[in-house]
């Protein structure tokens, strides 16, 4: 037992939950005015989003002594699951802000796209895992799994949540890159899926008018430019040590979702870059270990499944992060162990877990015998100079 305890990637585990718990405490304080304001009670959202940790808590216990191995076998039903859910929201769920993305069971409200980036990167890491012999051929091998990643991305958009669709084109993207797909095919994946998400955004005026906004938000300063100003003016206010816990103006109604997307914003206020440089190395200590385990990861399909985290993780940050700071146009995209919100939590959780198992799988692997020749042969196909050639 205290071996197997020694085994864990006990970096990895301190960092995600020292993030966790950073976020609580950022959400309390981000959150307890406007907590006041609709509810008479200055801890609504930190009670419902330390009953959601604790729920996280429990499932990343599970889920790291969960061999990886077997989502294999669960990949189908994970996909199915996420279909059938998001087909739920587009029937009965929950409008918000405009957006329908929440749907609720059994009184819970649960958000699955969320659910459905982790689904995604599962069932691509099996499904190409096991097409090596053939994933130079674009018709048979790189072709079919984008099916099923076009039909969840057409349901996600019927929210509408374009950024959340973008993520999972993404990560699918960086999954079959390192599947060993010809460079050719990478191309041509890569522009029709720009000039799709092109094509979508010109055609809705909310997301011409976040780009707008993100060119010259002061053009736009008493309408859609007004969150990009708000946050610009909250990070100024921060300074390098910032204001003092539970002491941002922003958070008093005058940045929108502070206490959810734009929560990075209260942490630069309050905490000045002190507090986001540490957010900023909790990234980059998650980003590293995780690509240092799948890596190591002697099995394509464990390597495919951590680096499809790994980047899920790190694009989410990077689109908040520049989201909050101006860089990149607004997305709605949560920053992961952060901000509020029970399913972006626990999911984010879950993720860190997988991780940790094949970290702990991995050790396993190398203390005993050459692993399967199979396994050699499928982890050789993951190589980032294969058939440069074809360039």
């Amino acid at each position: 037992m205290v071996e197997r305890l020694k085994s864990f990637d006990w970096v990895l585990i301190a960092t995600v939950f020292a993030l966790s718990v950073f976020g609580l405490i950022m959400v309390y304080s981000a959150s307890y005015p406007l907590s006041i304001d609709l509810f008479d009670s200055p801890t609504y959202y930190i009670i419902r989003q330390l009953i959601y940790f604790g729920v996280g808590v429990v499932v990343f216990a599970v889920i790291m002594n969960f061999r990886y191995h077997y989502f294999k076998t669960l990949s189908p039903y994970i996909i199915a699951a996420s279909v059938v859910l998001l087909i739920l929201v587009v029937f009965i769920g929950i409008a918000e802000n405009e957006a329908t993305r929440w749907v609720s069971i059994g009184g819970i409200n649960m958000q699955p796209s969320e659910l459905v980036k982790l689904g995604v990167i599962i069932y691509l890491a099996q499904v190409y895992s096991q097409k090596q012999k053939y994933i130079d051929r674009f018709a048979t091998g790189v072709a079919p799994p984008l099916i099923v990643v076009v039909a969840l991305f057409t349901l996600i958009l019927l929210q509408p949540d374009l950024g959340t669709a973008v993520m999972i084109l993404l990560v699918g993207g960086v999954i079959v890159f390192l599947s060993g797909a010809r460079f050719r095919h990478l191309a041509f994946l890569g522009t029709l899926s720009a000039a799709v998400v092109l094509f979508l955004v010109m055609q809705a005026d909310y997301r011409m008018n976040r780009i707008l906004a993100f060119r010259d938000p002061f053009a736009f300063d008493d309408t859609f430019g007004l969150q990009l100003i708000q946050s610009y003016i909250s990070i100024s206010n921060g300074g390098i040590t910032g204001t003092g816990f539970g002491q941002s103006v922003q958070k008093l109604g005058y940045l929108p979702e502070a206490h959810t997307d734009f929560i990075l914003a209260i942490i630069a206020e309050e905490t000045g870059w002190l507090g986001v440089g540490f957010v900023i190395l909790c990234f980059l200590v998650i980003g590293f270990r995780g690509l240092l385990i799948g890596a190591r990861c002697k099995h394509l399909f464990g390597s495919l499944l951590a680096y499809g985290i790994v980047f899920q993780l790190m694009f989410q940050f990077i689109f908040n992060a520049g989201a909050v700071s101006g860089l990149l146009p607004i997305t709605g995209i949560p920053l992961p162990f952060v901000s509020y919100g029970g399913t972006s939590l626990i999911v984010s959780l879950a993720s860190a877990a997988i991780l940790v198992n094949i970290s702990l799988q991995n050790q396993k692997d190398y203390k005993h015998t050459q692993p399967k020749e199979e396994s050699s042969q499928q982890k050789d196909s993951l190589v980032f100079k294969r058939k440069w050639n074809e360039m």
